[in-house]
């Protein structure tokens, strides 16, 4: 069963010219015919960092200076971890036609989520640069360590959008449950505050994994290092996640033609 599972992960791997060309088509379909492209997801990530980081920075008595940067690498990373365990429920589903005529590892559905919301991070970066370079955020020696925290997060998030995309395909109740789970998640995960402001309930970060997952990637991108302990929960989450994956998708990819 487990040579198997591996087995069909990697023939999506090695189909990656299909979901990366299905990935980019989704982009360009859905900015058909428009004047920006692309760019109206920087535009609007950077319209709605700006919007929220004044209301909130003002309710908050915040340090503008300190808080744009964090509240804008805040939303685009969470932009990029709600798409894509928002869209990999539909992963399934909307490619039934595909799943039930072929027999293509159904990684490339999964894939092709994964693509396409990287190419949406690639742009949304634009902001997180901007305001690197208008607030002079220091710490430079550090910055590339987002790119091993980046590639842990899209480890644990692989596992995680195979596992949605299974669960909406057999229950299609699943998408609704996960929209509104992302949404609490959303307000307990620190992206619009600092993890010092909760006090005496810390404990809401430390039972939230994405709160070690965001802090992966974000505290290089702010000039610091993220805490040993975000690095030991995402090895944990990936190693649990992925075993889950491993063991249960066999006998699962078997029956989704059926549940499509």
């Amino acid at each position: 069963m487990l040579k198997e599972s591996l087995s069909s992960f990697l023939r999506g791997c090695r189909t990656w010219r299909l979901w990366t060309l299905l990935g980019w088509l989704d982009i360009q379909q859905r900015y058909a015919r428009s004047s920006l492209g692309p760019f109206w997801i920087t535009l609007s990530m950077g319209v709605m960092v700006g919007a929220m980081g004044l209301v909130y920075g003002t309710l908050f008595g915040q340090d503008m200076k300190s808080y744009l940067p964090l509240i804008g690498s805040g939303f685009v990373l969470w932009a990029l971890i709600s798409g894509i365990l928002n869209e990999s429920c539909f992963a399934f589903i909307n490619n039934a036609n595909f799943i039930r005529q072929s027999d293509v590892s159904l990684w490339v559905y999964i894939f092709q989520v994964l693509w396409r919301q990287m190419i949406i991070l690639a742009h949304n970066v634009v902001v997180i640069v901007v305001l690197r370079i208008v607030f002079n955020v220091k710490g430079y020696d550090h910055l590339l360590l987002f790119i091993p925290g980046l590639l842990v997060l899209l480890l644990n998030l692989t596992w995680m959008s195979y596992m949605a995309a299974i669960w909406s395909a057999r229950y299609r109740d699943v998408p609704q449950l996960i929209a509104s789970c992302l949404q609490i998640l959303f307000y307990i995960t620190p992206l619009m505050w600092w993890p010092h402001m909760l006090k005496k309930h810390q404990w809401i970060i430390t039972i939230n994994p994405f709160s070690s997952l965001v802090d992966l990637v974000r505290a290089p991108v702010l000039g610091g290092i993220p805490q040993p302990a975000s690095w030991g929960v995402a090895a944990v989450l990936a190693i649990v996640g992925w075993t889950l994956v491993l063991i249960t998708s066999v006998r699962a990819s078997r029956n989704v033609a059926y549940w499509v």
